[in-house]
């Protein structure tokens, strides 16, 4: 995603050739040389938008990019929560190349063409949009509370596998390829919600292939208890048509 309309960008449910989270420092302290060896982060944190960690927007062109991409930027559904009548914006997909760059992606070392980059864009999308719906699902079960959920921050986490999806891989099943943990406002309220993305095969027609694991995050009374009501209704009425 995006900040809104004025502000900046970031890669979250993304193709699988950008993986990572830039969450915490990129550079590896330890492995500097000793003049380069400082007490502090060498990236300038003031140019970080807190609310998705990512550097703030960057439509120039990198100095060796072997073609110019568009910088046009489509506005998601998802309601932001620090802007009244917001709404998150996605990356461009110059934005999007610059934030892959930033991660140490080497796309000299795959054949690449300009529409490569919109069909990833259209991907990381559609896969947003996706993850959304699946939180509303969600915040069904209080809207009697509050109607009108909305969107606060997000992280990436892909190396930090969640304890339900390291469950799932001692089970036997793959490791998903990408994490985010979302922060809800419910109306005043933060809940922290965590997507695992899993592999689904082809992109179909509407831009997804990724299978979505959304949930609340267990770290709080309110959250257990949806998640082991909606595990009761699951186990009480799957697969039958009511």
């Amino acid at each position: 995603m995006g900040n809104t309309v004025s502000s900046a960008d970031k890669p979250t449910a993304i193709a699988h050739p950008v993986k990572g989270d830039i969450s915490e420092c990129p550079v590896d302290h330890k492995n500097l040389p000793k003049v380069q060896q400082k007490s502090e982060c060498p990236i300038n944190h003031d140019e970080i938008n807190p609310l998705n960690m990512m550097p703030k927007e960057n439509q120039n062109p990198a100095p060796d990019q072997p073609f110019p991409l568009s910088k046009d930027r489509q506005v998601s559904t998802i309601p932001k929560a620090s802007e009244e009548g917001a709404f998150w914006v996605y990356p461009s997909p110059q934005m999007f190349w610059n934030a892959m760059l930033r991660k140490g992606w080497r796309w000299k070392d795959e054949d690449l063409k300009p529409q490569d980059m919109d069909e990833i864009i259209k991907i990381h999308n559609a896969n947003n949009e996706q993850a959304w719906q699946e939180v509303l699902k969600w915040e069904v079960l209080h809207y009697n509370e509050c109607a009108n959920p909305k969107l606060k921050s997000f992280g990436g986490k892909a190396k930090d596998y969640s304890p339900r999806a390291r469950i799932r891989y001692w089970l036997g099943y793959g490791l998903p390829f990408d994490r985010h943990d979302w922060i809800v406002d419910r109306c005043g309220k933060n809940i922290k919600y965590i997507i695992d993305y899993y592999d689904g095969g082809d992109v179909n027609d509407k831009y997804t292939f990724a299978l979505l694991d959304v949930r609340p995050a267990m770290d709080s009374p309110g959250n257990i208890w949806d998640r082991m009501k909606v595990a009761w209704w699951r186990w009480m009425y799957q697969g039958k048509e009511h």
